[in-house]
């Protein structure tokens, strides 16, 4: 009841407590907004709370954290990549020819890596373009929150903030690398990857091994938690080579390096990069050389990429070019992965591959 002698006006009463909605609106309106994204209602697939590093105009990001993410995702993935195939349920299906004519396959264990894969990194770095091999599905889109912590390994490599601007960093995610091996239960070819490419130069590269669980990462510049092997050889080098593709290869690394030569074949872009480096695992092979003579996708690569450049090895195309990961998907002429040799000296004994490559 209001005291005698004052009158209350009904357009008053109204008036005030409409102020005090307007008050209420500014105070709240920002953080339940913040609370629809963190529950992925709205926006783009994908998008939540953007990372520390992430600004809304683009802004910068830290490529630590960017390995730190991409370390957990090709983990996370390769959970997927391996329950899938222990459940012996892999719901197989050909997404087409390749350009070989063999059917490309895609399997349960592809689509729900790529999944989690992507959309963890998408999370964390709403403003960096993402590139992945599998099709994202707005309708089965999710928000996996990554709780900005950097691993120790990764600081005691990198100690300090490795800034680059988010528009300048390309992301290439391998949720499945090694897919017909994989139908076949030849696990050990099977990897899941993620690349962080800057102006489209591989800076970050993460390979891991679902079956074994291990991984190894590395950044340009940075550090690494891999090495390369105290030697190789040269004249007559062990080659690693696609199963698919093993006999176009042979017939010139025998011709150019002899009949000691030694050829690999195995699945797995992935994989086929680890036989170069000195790899704690049982089940990996070791090579001298990796050599592609057909189209690739860049997906597959990159990270082999970023990891043998951050050691002072090299992958380029059969002709000695360096390979951006900007524009297309893939490169047409073939490769040529080495560490601890001369590059240039190898890409000049092998003018003849490039060739059989595009027959």
């Amino acid at each position: 009841m209001a005291p005698m002698g004052i009158r209350l006006s009904p357009l008053g009463v109204a008036v005030f407590c409409l102020l005090g909605l307007g008050v209420l609106y500014h105070l709240y309106s920002g953080f339940l907004a913040g609370r629809f994204s963190l529950f992925g209602l709205g926006g783009e697939p994908g998008g939540g709370a953007a990372g520390p590093g992430a600004a809304a105009d683009g802004g910068t990001v830290d490529l630590r954290e960017m390995l730190a993410v991409s370390v957990l995702a090709a983990v996370s993935g390769g959970d997927e990549v391996r329950r899938v195939r222990e459940s012996n349920v892999l719901h197989e299906k050909s997404k087409g020819k390749t350009r070989e004519g063999a059917d490309d396959k895609m399997t349960s264990g592809d689509v729900l890596s790529n999944r989690k894969m992507f959309y963890l990194l998408k999370t964390a770095f709403p403003n960096v373009q993402i590139n992945t091999e599998e099709h994202v599905d707005a309708a089965d889109q999710e928000v996996i929150l990554w709780d900005h912590k950097i691993p120790e390994d990764i600081l005691k490599e990198i100690a300090t903030p490795q800034e680059v601007p988010a528009e300048s960093v390309t992301v290439w995610i391998d949720p499945l690398d090694a897919t017909q091996e994989y139908t076949e239960d030849l696990r050990k070819y099977v990897t899941t990857m993620v690349c962080v490419a800057v102006n489209g130069k591989p800076m970050l590269g993460v390979i891991h091994k679902p079956f074994s669980e291990y991984t190894a990462w590395a950044m340009v510049d940075g550090g690494s938690n891999v090495k390369a092997r105290t030697s190789y050889n040269e004249k007559t080098p062990r080659i690693v080579v696609s199963r698919s593709h093993s006999g176009m290869v042979k017939q010139v690394a025998l011709q150019t390096f002899g009949n000691q030569t030694t050829i690999i074949p195995a699945g797995g872009a992935g994989y086929k990069v680890l036989a170069l480096l000195d790899v704690p695992d049982k089940s990996q092979e070791k090579a001298d050389l990796y050599i592609h003579v057909t189209y690739i996708k860049k997906w597959d690569i990159c990270a082999g990429n970023a990891i043998l450049k951050a050691l002072g090895g090299h992958m380029t195309t059969l002709s000695g070019d360096e390979i951006s990961y900007t524009g297309s998907d893939g490169i047409e002429g073939g490769l040529l992965a080495s560490i601890g040799m001369n590059h240039q000296a190898l890409v000049g004994k092998l003018p003849d591959l490039e060739k059989t490559g595009h027959k």
